[in-house]
């Protein structure tokens, strides 16, 4: 089951992000902690998660992925901290929890940002915890950078600020998430399949499919959670995406049409995987749990 999956993963990767927190000097501290933070304050591991499932869909190893699972939670976990500022999003909330910039202040915050997004990448190129040969290591240092930068979730951030207001046809609000939210999933399950060393052409291509499906799947889910949950449920503030008159799946497509079209990407994702055998179980697991969370 998907439940003991998540959980299992979300104490592995716990457990190898842990001992990155600790700050070399005392002058650093209040930045380490702000860090430390962002990261451990709740949260899915649905990145992790994807890139463990990856790797041991191909015949790896949960160990073999400790480094991009690590390396994928800690974008993640700077993307929030950046968005939730006030120059952004201006969110009180993340995870049930006050927003980094809320519990230290917005400018530790955004040192806290910047400290997790070169984190990400010294754990990669750091043969200790991402013991892969230097030209494995090389390809997921040049994945993590075009799936973190302005070709993409950087760049989706960008859009999304600058459509606010506007209306976005569907084509538009894709390529939007495709950025945003999608390059950051692919980019995990792309990490984890390089990860396993047995990653071919054919392969990724399959799982670069699973993974554009499942990313824009999550953001339309993301969306329908906006209109139906609470704020309790959510984490975060409910029904923040239409008091800021953001362009969302429900507000072009209908809440139903939004609903048939989550299942539409999920069903995709799994026709994906349809050469993989039962090692890949966890990706079609999370596929369905992407569209089936209430959270």
């Amino acid at each position: 089951m998907i439940a003991t999956y998540q959980a299992r993963c979300q104490q592995r990767v716990d457990r190898a992000l842990e001992p990155l927190f600790v700050a070399p000097r005392p002058e650093l501290e209040r930045l380490y902690d702000a860090m430390r933070y962002s990261v451990f304050n709740g949260g899915k591991r649905i990145r992790p998660l994807l890139a463990y499932a990856a790797c041991e869909a191909l015949g790896g190893t949960a160990q073999q992925a400790d480094g991009a699972a690590c390396a994928v939670e800690l974008i993640h976990a700077y993307s929030l901290v950046h968005d939730d500022l006030p120059a952004m999003d201006d969110d009180d909330l993340r995870r049930g929890q006050p927003t980094t910039h809320r519990a230290f202040d917005e400018a530790s915050a955004i040192l806290a940002g910047d400290g997790l997004q070169s984190l990400a990448f010294a754990v990669l190129a750091d043969d200790r915890h991402n013991p892969h040969a230097a030209d494995i290591r090389l390809a997921m240092l040049s994945t993590l950078a075009s799936a973190a930068g302005p070709a993409g979730m950087v760049g989706g951030q960008a859009i999304d600020l600058g459509s606010i207001g506007h209306a976005l046809q569907q084509p538009a609000l894709e390529t939007m998430h495709r950025h945003k939210t999608g390059a950051l999933i692919e980019a995990s399950v792309r990490l984890g399949a390089l990860a396993s060393g047995q990653a071919g052409e054919d392969t990724l291509t399959a799982l670069s499919r699973y993974a554009r499906a499942i990313g824009l799947a999550f953001q339309v889910q993301d969306d329908i959670l906006d209109v139906e949950s609470d704020t309790a449920t959510l984490g975060k503030t409910q029904g923040k995406d239409q008091a800021n008159d953001k362009p969302t799946y429900p507000a072009l497509l209908g809440l139903d049409a939004a609903k048939a079209y989550a299942g539409e990407l999920r069903d995709q994702a799994l026709q994906a995987l349809s050469t993989f055998d039962g090692a890949a179980e966890p990706l079609r697991d999370l596929a369905r749990y992407i569209v089936d969370r209430r959270n």
